[in-house]
């Protein structure tokens, strides 16, 4: 088990910004900054936390985590599918193939669950059964298992993702039904793949997204992230049967906790100032982002702490020949 106590002594050495890299292109998302190199992209994995469309804070280790974990299912799904990855120069960042990303988030679907307004069960729920082309049989409970993955396509939007069906989707002109085909079966053997792994380290995935691109020869090619635990939903293997046959929710290593602190103690869609975190919070947040990489990838988790992590991708960049 890792030390909480390195964790602690880090809480101020987190990566928040990344424009202390002097490199062009950069566009800034939630949570990875992107930099355009010409033919390919420079991925950056910071180590904010966002909620409420806001940054809450920022947790110490989080980006190498998130970083690992896709360079992790990168390697264990290519021959599945082509992905972006090139190198990892430094454990927060990505050298990756630029690509053609689809207009798509490919969203599978392993189990009936969710609690949002526009989640499956909350819509099975009120008396859907036709979700985004999927038809549900009648009588299902929340946390099932389907009896067969689903997919529950989204289109991509800066502000709000469609659910969209694959015939939607046909339809629109979107994607050619010869191309969607191949996508479907991808993105499932995908999803398969991923099940089969973290049911060997003790973990069910329960829902994932993929993104996908066309890369410069036309090849479909995996891009951004892949089964990490900020684009996937993970559930206790050994304890799961017994808290479904019993009513209660599975047992879960998530970030809701952080999510319900702030909506307590203020008004997180509204106030212009947030409050701080409290660091026994954070402290509690990265050492569960760390147990997921441990119980996903099955390794050890390891953090170089001997200079401040800007300075180490600094460093790491200029000896990948990347001039920072």
């Amino acid at each position: 088990m890792f030390d909480r106590r390195i964790i602690a002594q880090n809480l101020n050495n987190c990566l928040d910004d990344t424009s202390f890299l002097s490199l062009p292109g950069r566009r800034k998302g939630k949570v990875r900054d992107t930099y355009d190199l010409g033919d390919r992209l420079l991925l950056v994995t910071t180590d904010r936390q966002s909620a409420f469309d806001r940054i809450l804070a920022a947790i110490p280790f989080k980006g190498q985590v998130l970083n690992q974990v896709s360079a992790f299912w990168f390697e264990a799904t290519r021959d599945i599918v082509a992905n972006h990855l090139i190198s990892i120069p430094d454990p927060n960042v990505t050298l990756a193939k630029k690509c053609s990303v689809l207009p798509i988030e490919f969203v599978v679907r392993g189990y009936l669950t969710g609690s949002t307004d526009t989640a499956v069960w909350t819509l099975y729920n009120k008396g859907e059964r036709a979700i985004c082309g999927n038809r549900l049989p009648d009588g299902m409970v929340k946390n099932q298992k389907f009896d067969r993955p689903i997919l529950t396509p989204t289109t991509k939007s800066d502000e709000h993702d469609e659910p969209v069906s694959a015939k939607e989707i046909l339809a629109r002109g979107t994607i050619d039904a010869t191309t969607w085909k191949n996508l479907e079966s991808i993105v499932f053997a995908l999803f398969k793949r991923g099940t089969e792994i973290a049911a060997k380290n003790g973990l069910i995935l329960v829902d994932t997204k993929y993104e996908l691109g066309i890369d410069g020869r036309g090849a479909v090619t995996l891009v951004d992230e892949i089964h990490t635990p900020d684009s996937s939903r993970y559930w206790i293997e050994a304890t799961y049967a017994e808290r479904f046959a019993g009513g209660a929710e599975p047992e879960n290593i998530d970030k809701e906790f952080l999510r319900l602190w702030f909506r307590d103690h203020c008004d997180p869609y509204n106030d212009p100032v947030l409050p701080k975190a409290p660091d026994d919070l954070i402290l509690e947040l990265s050492s569960r982002y760390i147990r997921l990489y441990e119980l996903i990838t099955g390794r050890q988790f390891t953090v170089d702490t001997s200079e401040p992590v800007a300075h180490r991708i600094r460093r790491n960049l200029k000896e990948a020949g990347i001039a920072v």
